[in-house]
């Protein structure tokens, strides 16, 4: 049989192919080679395909097919679905790679906007979230320790690249993360609880310092009215823009386990989403306002910066 190869017609993006096959194949845990081996092809022939050298609707079956997707998510027709929080980040890392603004709604904080503090302590929080009888074997925190580090490389690429960012923070996220800490669940000894409660103050007075600084680049709004459960991203690139829901979770009570995210660039979604975006920070308290708000939050909620 003859084999169909993709056109550049097609408006296919193979660089995003390749992408997406990067960031499935961390979702599902494989080295390089082990899925070769299941392909049946080289290491290198892997290379090239993660690279955008595939054009093979043969090839591209064969590889949604050992990955667990659809056709469509992994050539990025229509509605890119996820459900390995390794693989949404990964995702995300690639898409804040080319893009000149990133809007979204985040939950608790914008973790671009953490501080270096903020990646050790949530390596700990992802790691307790995970309840002993779930995870027998202990191989969640190979997954954590995946994570942290594409999570780190994101924030690294950021600061290098300093894309636009506006983040929305919703008060009531805020409110939670000071009264209970950055914690993982809520039965952890009183010693840690305080430690933990100081860490999400610390975070809280670095996002309070930006609202003050107002950085080149970076905006921040505190939103009072209730906001959706879910988180949602929009990355602006100078083609095109793409919208990443999420129901990932980072930060207290973190949920990396279970959930199906969407990556699309419909324009309906598109127009929706940022219509929200745009309500929400019209409304968001901002500036020196933000920053006296934040302040009277911290003072109310936050446990004392000696305790």
């Amino acid at each position: 049989m003859r084999e169909k190869s993709v056109s550049q017609g097609d408006l296919i993006r193979f660089s995003d192919i390749g992408a997406r096959l990067r960031a499935y194949r961390l979702g599902k845990g494989l080295a390089p080679d082990e899925l070769a081996e299941k392909l049946g092809i080289s290491r290198a022939a892997l290379y090239r395909a993660e690279k955008g050298e595939i054009r093979k609707i043969e090839m591209l079956t064969s590889i949604a097919d050992v990955l667990g997707v659809s056709l469509p998510s992994l050539m990025g027709v229509g509605v890119e679905y996820v459900s390995s929080a390794i693989a949404f980040f990964e995702r995300m890392r690639q898409l804040e790679d080319d893009c000149q603004q990133v809007i979204g709604l985040f939950s608790p904080v914008s973790y671009l906007l953490t501080s270096d503090a903020y990646d050790d302590a949530l390596q700990e929080v992802l790691r307790e979230s995970v309840p002993p009888e779930i995870d027998p074997e202990g191989s969640a925190g190979e997954v954590v320790d995946a994570l942290i580090d594409i999570l780190r490389a994101r924030k690294k690429a950021f600061r290098l690249r300093r894309p636009l960012i506006v983040s929305l923070i919703a008060s009531s996220d805020l409110e939670g993360f000071l009264l209970h800490g950055l914690i993982g669940r809520h039965d952890l000894p009183p010693d840690v609880v305080n430690k933990r409660r100081l860490q999400a103050r610390r975070e809280a007075e670095y996002i309070l310092s930006m609202l003050r600084e107002q950085p080149i680049g970076i905006q921040i709004g505190i939103v009072r009215e209730p906001v959706p459960a879910t988180s949602f991203q929009i990355f602006r690139q100078q083609d095109r823009s793409v919208l990443a829901i999420s129901p990932f979770r980072l930060g207290e009570q973190p949920n990396i386990r279970v959930g199906v995210a969407l990556i699309t660039s419909a324009p309906e979604a598109m127009k929706l989403h940022e219509d929200i975006a745009e309500g929400l920070w019209g409304d968001a308290l901002k500036g020196d306002e933000a920053a006296s708000y934040l302040e009277t939050m911290i003072e109310k909620y936050a446990i004392p910066a000696e305790a």
